[in-house]
């Protein structure tokens, strides 16, 4: 197969280039394999972050001097890294173009206004331009698009797939594709300034009224140089959270605008879907663009906030040309979860308002914690679909284990972990640095000591920085504590995606009468696990537990091990002896 114009570019350039063409050619062949790994494990990680070598890290620096990782930095090293956690797929975040205030306006890219962005380097949910990606992450900025391709490319050959985020609701303020194909028109184009709302227009409008741009006091001292509230927007649009008013918060989503699906806010979300609104049409376009590209996956902002009918129309076009992309939603109200995985079609839903918020409750070892709450959610929360729940303990929202605000020691997580990677078929999902305890510690700029590694500013992340050893990925400057509890994170999903007990088996609770300790079985007719988890501070679990007979079978206990540490667990023929220390965690075999 001939391809023109290779022998223009350098020898770089070229190298890059047939990479991607390789993509292009192997990729039919990955895509239409079924995954050997039944139950997924994602790694989500921020480009920006995660190579990113420089460690000066000054509150609210520039890229010049905090410097910014690129696509190329996740290399081959990089990559075994990630696999040998049992990854399966690399969510690679804040890939797409969004509103940031460094100047790339020597390859025609605007710079945003500093009053509509937050952070020096932009929310990566501030959409500037879905047909591109983000600047920073290239070497060279001109083949941005080429390095990406070149990782998507990597990322397949060693077996793991690529998800990037999709974000529906809304888009940045400054919003305007430079990339777009032939024939695509940019939001808001064609839309009347004049009606607050109609079928027709991409954005909600206040007409009449000039946006208010919110002072972020706190700040004011750092950012009065480039925040001088002279941004204009007229008329206002309405803000990516639902605020209809010209005059937003500082805690509102001021630095986005709310998109159109057809329904009106001020007439009790009547909606108009037929026909479909633009917005629908313009959505599908960027899905399949991605699609074509190779990225296998989409993490669906704030899917909740899009009506559940856009999601029942795009997600089978998607994927009767892409039968292999998978969706997942983030959502919070347990009351739409059935209404989206069925009639919404979505793969995944987060699992944050029920696993998530009973776990972190036991790991803080707060007042009132109760292993009752992971009782309820697969029970009676998420009972009938549970294995389509994706479960998690750090992603970019929520707080870091190992910061002050969290747990401090990242061990205590370890009960947790192991409950939320066995207690269903269902993904797991990991963050940079969660494997090595890093706390999220400093103020960056815009994001505060809020016990956060920051998506809004350029910098270096110290403990992931130990294992990424300035582009070695050996991990060589990890204390012992890190290394283990690398170590632990490599052995659970090693069990989580190996044993079939967890990926097809069922599922009984084994009562212990205790509110900070938890156990239940996973078992198949050819494999028998007990999970035990003990989250108190300072009791030691130790007693005989009795299994019940209808597990057994008549066949009896032969051997008992935990997974985990190695160790035999004594065991008669009927009952295993447990001594299970506080804090910790055994997945026994038997």
């Amino acid at each position: 197969m001939k391809f023109s114009g290779v022998k223009e570019l350098s020898k770089d350039k070229r190298g890059l280039f047939l990479v991607v063409i390789f993509t292009a050619c192997a990729f039919v062949g990955f895509s239409s394999q079924s995954m050997a790994q039944t139950k997924p494990i994602i790694y989500q990680l921020l480009p920006r972050l995660f190579g990113n070598k420089q460690s000066q890290n000054i509150p609210y620096g520039t890229i010049q001097q905090n410097g910014s990782g690129k696509f190329a930095d996740i290399n081959n090293k990089a990559l075994d890294g990630i696999k040998e956690l049992g990854v399966s797929h690399v969510w690679y975040t804040g890939v797409i173009a969004h509103a940031s205030l460094t100047d790339y306006s020597a390859f025609g890219i605007p710079t945003a206004d500093a009053d509509v962005v937050k952070g020096r380097a932009g929310s990566p949910y501030a959409i500037s331009d879905y047909y591109d990606v983000d600047p920073d992450l290239a070497v060279d900025v001109k083949d941005r698009m080429l390095e990406f391709e070149a990782l998507i490319a990597r990322t397949h050959q060693k077996g793991m797939k690529v998800i990037i985020d999709f974000v529906p609701n809304h888009v940045a303020r400054s919003y305007y594709s430079l990339a777009k194909p032939a024939g695509i028109k940019d939001f808001g184009a064609e839309d009347d300034l004049g009606k607050s709302f109609s079928p027709v227009n991409d954005y909600y409008y206040i007409p009449g009224k000039d946006l208010v741009v919110p002072v972020r006091n706190e700040l004011a001292n750092a950012l009065r140089p480039l925040e001088d509230q002279n941004f204009k927007e007229i008329p206002a649009k309405a803000t990516g959270n639902n605020v209809f008013s010209a005059i937003p918060s500082k805690d509102d989503w001021y630095e986005t605008v709310k998109l159109n699906y057809g329904l009106d806010y001020a007439n009790g979300e009547q909606q108009y879907f037929n026909p479909r609104p633009g917005v629908w049409l313009k959505m599908r376009d960027i899905l399949s663009y991605w699609a074509v590209k190779g990225v296998d996956g989409f993490r669906c902002d704030m899917a909740e906030m899009v009506p559940v009918e856009f999601w029942e129309w795009v997600i089978p076009e998607l994927k009767m040309k892409h039968p292999g992309l998978i969706f997942i939603g983030e959502a919070y109200n347990p009351a739409v979860y059935q209404t989206y995985l069925t009639k919404g079609h979505f793969d995944y839903l987060y699992d944050k308002v029920g696993l998530y918020d009973g776990l972190k409750k036991l790991i803080r070892n707060e007042e009132g914690a109760n292993v009752q709450e992971i009782s309820k959610v697969w029970q009676v929360q998420t009972a009938g679909f549970g294995n389509r729940m994706l479960s998690f303990l750090e992603n970019h929202d929520e707080e870091r284990i190992a910061s002050a605000g969290f747990a401090g020691d990242p061990t205590l997580a370890i009960p947790a972990m192991v409950v939320s990677a066995t207690l269903s078929a269902g993904p797991v999902m990991l963050y940079f640095g969660q494997e090595v305890g890093e706390p999220g510690k400093g103020i960056e700029g815009f994001g505060k000591e809020d016990n956060r590694t920051t998506i809004f500013d350029y910098w270096g992340v110290p403990e992931h920085q130990k294992w990424m050893n300035n582009g070695a990925f050996d991990g060589a400057l990890l204390d012992s504590k890190q290394q283990n509890l690398r170590a632990f994170y490599k052995d659970l999903m090693h069990i989580a995606t190996s044993s079939r007990a967890i990926t097809k088996g069922d599922i009984l609770e084994i009562p212990l009468g205790e509110s900070r300790m938890y156990a239940f079985l996973r078992y198949t007719d050819g494999q028998r696990l007990l999970i035990v988890a003990n989250f108190d501070a300072s009791k030691v679990l130790e007693r005989n537990l009795e299994i019940p007979v209808s597990i057994l079978k008549n066949l009896g206990i032969k051997e008992g091990k935990d997974l985990l540490s190695k160790l035999k667990v004594e065991n008669t023929s009927q009952s295993l002896y447990l001594k299970v220390l506080p804090q910790t965690a055994q997945i026994i075999e038997f």
